[in-house]
């Protein structure tokens, strides 16, 4: 399968954009474009922010100031122009039993030291490795996510109960939010028919408040989440023990963070590239994401990463340089500041609106589809990752897609080996060996061979074949050795220089040829070294 499903996705939300677009807008149309970007994306950050901030246990403005701040700094210095970053629940899931346990502040420094570790990554370039997340896995992440941003806007139904406890919506105060999240929704999609001047999912927002407000429709705002006022976060070095048992404490928090961050960031990369796309910057975005996450920490922040959700929106918007990532985050840093009190009465069925037209427009509709055409395992892949993304998440949805992946790939190409045998005119048996030879099958390549009954003289010929590991030469080892106890002479045809070396009993039994192959065996250091495994 290839990555025809992101693309027909991409051209479905009719995302253009060229390869190496400047990092900043260059015409007055485009830096309102953009700008208005910002504004739509900031206002779609701020109950995220304070509802990811609750489930990690901390105070609403530690959620916004990381959005902030994670969200400026990686739109400055990150991978990806019109990426954007934040609080995400993805991380805020962790951080919830550090809190509880230990406090807040040893969650400042678990931000700073995941920060690091995310630099670290950057600077050893480990976020290559992100390439080798298969598609089918990045299309159950794609749709994991669009359920997992689904599912967290179903909270915003629910109203305090007569005992405090949070209770779904009944009757007319329902209708009344289900028809605003709709004219939302439909404002959003006939906007672009009308004009592009302003992004739709700004004019659904201004709207939709704007009648709210008119007639005093009484439905919840965003100030019912919280306040969200608030001065400039200040440096604040977290209050924690420099010792051995604070680092304890908090590695592994950090390293699981670090983790998950980075792989929702290289993974919204990813498709951020496909829609708009560009290539490359896994390594500048490591080092960008532990920048932000380290500043953050210092700053009295929650830490973030990558939010594939708002990334769309800022997409959608027009968003397609650093400048629509910047002004979010200053946009979002006034609304602390000096704008509260409005923001505070926008409805939030609005932006519910908003984000349920991220669903739709995230989820891979097309791969309901392709999943009748395409092999089991992948549609199994799609499938499983999906779900454990919505079960647990991101990160062991990833690992376990990867795995499986791995797995089936192996098991594949461990049934592709097999022999075409035909007889010399010397009367020589001749094995001519097709399919890759590695641990996976080394059970198939010694079920083809029959000592006891084959000729004196016996060819194995690898010219269709690659010997791939360490399992691969102990095959051929054995093999040697079970010709050898018969008193019969074993021949080795088409094998790399490297084999020749590495091969200790069969290596004198190799025959150069001038077009041998010239490829590397991936051994460890005691094949190397000339101990192969059995005492060969």
């Amino acid at each position: 399968m290839t990555g025809a499903t992101l693309t027909a996705f991409a051209e479905r939300l009719t995302f253009a954009n060229k390869p190496g677009a400047p990092s900043f807008p260059k015409s007055p149309k485009a830096i309102t474009t953009e700008l208005l970007a910002g504004l739509t994306v900031a206002l779609a950050l701020v109950p995220e922010a304070v509802a990811f901030a609750f489930v990690a246990g901390v105070h609403p403005l530690v959620g916004l100031y990381a959005a902030f701040l994670v969200g400026l700094i990686t739109a400055l210095f990150g991978g990806r122009p019109g990426m954007i970053s934040g609080a995400t629940g993805a991380l805020a899931v962790v951080m919830v039993s550090l809190v509880a346990t230990h406090g807040v502040e040893y969650l400042f420094a678990t931000v700073v030291l995941m920060g690091v570790l995310q630099i670290l990554a950057g600077v050893f370039r480990l976020g290559k490795f992100i390439r080798l997340v298969p598609h089918p896995v990045m299309l159950g992440f794609v749709n994991g996510l669009a359920i997992v941003i689904f599912m967290a806007q179903l909270g915003q139904f629910q109203v305090p109960g007569a005992d405090g406890a949070k209770v779904w919506m009944t009757g007319w105060p329902l209708a009344i939010m289900l028809g605003l999240v709709a004219l939302t929704m439909a404002i959003i999609w006939g906007m672009p028919r009308l004009t592009k001047a302003v992004p739709a999912p700004l004019a659904g927002i201004a709207l939709v408040a704007a009648l709210v407000l008119a007639f005093d429709i009484p439905v919840p705002r965003v100030g019912d989440l919280a306040s969200i006022e608030g001065g400039l976060p200040s440096f604040h070095i977290p209050v924690v023990p420099f010792a051995w048992e604070t680092l304890k404490i908090i590695f592994p928090y950090a390293l699981i963070l670090a983790a998950i961050g980075l792989i929702e960031s290289l993974l919204t990369l990813n498709l951020v590239g496909e829609m708009t796309e560009q290539r490359g910057g896994a390594s500048k975005e490591c080092i960008a994401q532990g920048a932000a996450n380290t500043v953050t920490g210092l700053f009295g922040g929650m830490g973030g990463c990558a939010m594939i959700g708002q990334s769309m929106i800022n997409v959608k918007s027009g968003g397609r340089t650093r400048l629509s990532g910047v002004s979010a985050a200053l946009f979002l840093l006034a609304f602390i500041l000096v704008a509260a009190p409005l923001i505070e009465q926008i409805p939030l069925a609005a932006l519910v609106g908003v984000m349920f037209m991220v669903v739709i427009g995230t989820f891979a509709w097309r791969s309901l589809v392709v999943m009748r055409r395409i092999p089991l395992t992948d549609a199994a892949v799609i499938v499983l990752v999906t779900v454990v993304t919505v079960l647990t998440d991101l990160a062991v949805a990833v690992v376990v897609g990867v795995i499986v992946s791995a797995l089936a790939y192996a098991w594949n190409n461990a049934k592709r080996i097999h022999a075409r045998i035909e007889t010399d005119e010397n009367g020589a048996k001749i094995y001519s060996i097709e399919g890759p030879l590695f641990f996976g099958s080394t059970a198939g390549f010694s079920e083809l061979f029959t000592p006891q009954d084959d000729p004196s003289v016996v060819v194995v010929d690898f010219m269709n074949s690659r010997v791939a590991d360490q399992s691969a030469l102990q095959a051929i080892e054995d093999l040697a050795a079970k010709y050898e106890g018969q008193g019969k002479t074993l021949q080795l045809r088409h094998l790399t220089r490297d084999c020749h070396r590495l091969l200790n009993r069969a290596g004198q039994l190799m025959i150069d040829s001038d077009d041998d192959p010239d490829y590397g065996v991936a051994v460890d250091y005691q094949v190397k070294t000339g101990m192969l495994s059995g005492g060969h």
